[in-house]
């Protein structure tokens, strides 16, 4: 059986490294992209059972990211994590066709809760 991954595009290197260490303690393996032209690329190229989506990345940003990665992959579920933490925001986000949002800073067990609930869906 193949392994579940997760793709995390965080432009942050110590918030991604971060991510990718806890969710491999958790028995997943992840991909990191810097970018949201890189992230792109990954979804295009990877088996990605889950996209975790900061909304600041440069090149590409989120938002364009998360326009892109719904047109290539509908039933891919993408958990957005960002800085944003007005509602409105929050609203835009998954009216955007996101799955569901998470504040920065956030406690890496409730991250990993919301992954485990997308992917027990799977």
């Amino acid at each position: 059986m193949r392994q579940v991954l997760i793709l995390i595009a965080e432009d942050e290197n110590r918030l991604a490294a971060f991510v990718e260490k806890g969710l491999k303690k958790s028995g997943f393996d992840s991909i990191v992209a810097a970018d949201g032209l890189q992230a792109l690329n990954v979804i295009q190229r990877e088996p990605i059972d889950l996209l975790l989506l900061d909304l600041g990345l440069p090149i590409k940003n989120g938002w364009e990211v998360l326009q892109e990665a719904r047109s290539l992959n509908p039933d891919l579920p993408i958990i957005v994590v960002t800085a944003l933490t007005d509602d409105r925001d929050r609203q835009r986000v998954l009216q955007a066709g996101a799955n569901d949002y998470l504040s920065k800073p956030f406690r890496f067990s409730d991250l990993l809760a919301k992954v485990n609930l997308y992917l027990a869906e799977k």
